[in-house]
């Protein structure tokens, strides 16, 4: 009797642990989840304060390896090795034909992403919580795909290493001292050193070299009045006068602050100075990035793909740009009409810090708008709600030139850069997403051009 009694509870004690145990369920990754891990990537960065340029290194890298994750033994997409500048073929990584790559590409994104930012903690808060969920819904299927990612990620991030970024961090400051009134100096109300002069020193991804779409040379600087140069100077006056006579309701003062995109706004209150944290432009365009495709409802290899060719993009324009910014050193117009015309205008956009030419959204937003023309099509209208977090509103675009025509003219609204920069910037960065579009190979039928996943 005592026999049987100790073998019913027995019984009933392995039914009791058997059922308390949580059933494995297939982990389901979404274009979402992809999105949702840039837009913490994003938080971040604007936590941190990241250049324009360097935040361009942070975007590009973590996609890279999220695209290579489902670039690896897929028929429909092409690794990116030997394909970008010194990026080598992979060691034979073992890749389980039952491995949920959605996830791996995932966590290779987060991992890669952890290397680039100064708040760490803020990403492994995120990315933990992350992992705790997966591993508690399916250990094995999340070990998995961890296991691959992370050698996914390791890959390229040794390969990260090598763009020469961690060396320019102990390069010399700009050195401003000059007599020339030409050449640019640090401007109000921070008057803060040039950023990232060695810019041009990173490897480009695809680049053949950071001079390869050096733009012409902007006209003579001149105070002559009838030199080219001044009379694009006046123009920067007379708009940004134009533009406070017509008040608030102004479209083009909307433009100018829609697009501002300055992560070094200083403001002043009393005897305190503190930055106004915004995203860079090429955040800005990853947020378009991320609209198109909700919009076209994208899958999650599509998403990624998209997300890749525009962060490419995006990086070169930047090493592009920086190059011919440090080269030519141009003075912005905030100094010289201070200096010579009138010592109480103020542009309607805080100048930042870092010479004029060419125009930085000029040529990152035509880059940008190229690549993600041939991903999804000349006429492909959108209602761009990046800047909602950031108290601006919405505007709505009949396609992404469209929007970078505004981006670009948008500088010369807020009285920060002359035509010439605007303009010849924004055709070096319409050539720059040409030579993506042409020179990276993304899909199986060898056609850099096509897109993939529509």
């Amino acid at each position: 009797m005592i026999f049987k009694v100790k073998h019913i509870l027995s019984i009933l004690i392995v039914l009791v642990l058997f059922s308390c145990q949580e059933k494995s369920t297939p982990i389901t990754i979404t274009p979402n989840h992809f999105h949702e891990t840039v837009d913490q990537l994003t938080k971040v960065m604007i936590h941190d304060v990241f250049s324009p340029p360097v935040a361009s290194r942070i975007y590009v890298y973590p996609n890279i390896a999220a695209y290579e994750v489902i670039s690896y033994n897929n028929k429909t997409y092409n690794s990116l090795t030997n394909q970008l500048n010194d990026f080598e073929q992979f060691p034979d990584i073992p890749l389980n034909e039952n491995t949920n790559t959605p996830l791996a590409a995932l966590i290779a994104y987060m991992e890669v992403s952890k290397e680039l930012v100064f708040s760490r903690e803020k990403l492994l808060v995120y990315t933990d919580s992350l992992y705790n969920h997966w591993s508690k819904t399916n250990s094995k299927e999340f070990n998995d795909a961890k296991l691959f990612g992370e050698q996914v990620a390791n890959h390229v991030k040794n390969w990260m290493h090598k763009d020469k970024y961690i060396e320019t961090r102990n390069m010399p400051v700009h050195n401003i001292l000059t007599d020339d009134p030409f050449k640019w100096i640090p401007t109000p109300p921070a008057f803060m050193a040039g950023i990232e002069p060695h810019w041009n020193k990173i490897r480009p991804l695809i680049l053949d070299s950071t001079n390869q779409f050096k733009p012409k040379a902007p006209p003579t600087p001149s105070l002559d009045k009838s030199s080219d140069f001044y009379k694009e100077l006046m123009e920067v006056y007379a708009i940004g006068n134009l533009i406070r006579e017509d008040g608030n309701d102004s479209e083009k003062l909307n433009i100018a602050r829609f697009w501002d995109c300055n992560p070094y706004v200083s403001v002043n209150k009393g005897h305190f100075m503190f930055a106004e944290k915004k995203i860079t432009p090429g955040a800005h365009w990853i947020g378009i990035c991320k609209i198109a495709c909700q919009d076209a409802k994208k899958d999650f290899e599509s998403t990624i793909y998209a997300y890749t060719k525009t962060s490419i993009a995006i990086n070169d324009a930047f090493i592009s740009c920086w190059d011919e910014k440090y080269r030519s050193n141009l003075v912005r117009p905030e100094t010289l009409i201070n200096n010579h015309i009138d010592n109480a205008w103020l542009p309607l956009l805080q100048t930042p810090p870092f010479p004029e030419y060419t125009s930085g959204h000029s040529v990152v937003s035509g880059a940008a708008a190229e690549v993600l023309t041939t991903i999804f099509g000349d006429h492909f209208a959108f209602d761009d709600t990046t800047e909602l977090p950031y108290g601006l509103g919405v505007r709505q675009f009949s396609s992404f030139r469209n929007a970078a025509q505004e981006a670009a003219i948008s500088r010369f609204y807020g009285g920060i850069h002359y035509m010439s920069a605007v303009e010849l910037g924004l055709e070096q960065g319409k050539k720059i997403g040409h030579f993506v579009n042409d020179n990276i190979t993304f899909n199986a039928n060898k056609n850099p051009s096509v897109s993939l996943g529509f």
